[in-house]
């Protein structure tokens, strides 16, 4: 049983020392704090390929470092615009590569879906409250009483002094 747990803890103590023998960011040297702000801002509005759910800023993937490299060689070194660099990374990797796809008819679904599904279900469930407001069939007449008491079989004369 106790070789179980050294295993247990080994296998638990294994991934936190990968993250830490992994490859240190490079320094990178900037002309201007602007720039530096710029780049950063880019590395934020870009998606990493490989996590899909985290921008370039944020990844550890070796692609996002890659595309970091390449980010700050067109942005510093070859001194291009923001516009530029996104627009040579959309040519390259598709617009899956932006966080916030531009509004154009292939990606209505994406940009409107929500709001679409939303008023559906709004729609939803108006209609089915306001079918269970017209179902509600209040207090019964005494001729209804009378009826449904002769249809279950019991007295109405019991029922209504209850």
């Amino acid at each position: 049983m106790r070789p179980w747990i050294a295993l247990l803890a080994l296998a638990l103590a294994l991934p936190p020392l990968g993250t830490a023998l992994a490859a240190p960011e490079p320094i990178r040297e900037f002309d201007s704090p602007a720039q530096e702000d710029r780049y950063n801002a880019l590395l934020e509005d870009l998606r990493c390929l490989v996590c899909q759910n985290e921008s370039l800023a944020g990844s550890r993937a070796d692609l996002a470092q890659d595309l970091r490299d390449e980010v700050y060689q067109k942005l510093v070194e070859e001194g291009k615009s923001d516009e530029a660099v996104v627009d040579y990374l959309v040519d390259r990797y598709g617009e899956f590569v932006l966080y916030r796809p531009p509004v154009q008819p292939a990606t209505y679904l994406l940009w409107f879906g929500p709001f679409a599904l939303l008023l559906i279900g709004a729609g939803i469930w108006l209609a089915v409250s306001r079918g269970r407001q017209r179902a509600d069939p209040g207090d019964l007449s005494p001729d209804e009483r009378e009826r449904a008491a002769r249809l279950l079989g019991t007295d109405s004369d019991k029922d209504s002094s209850q």
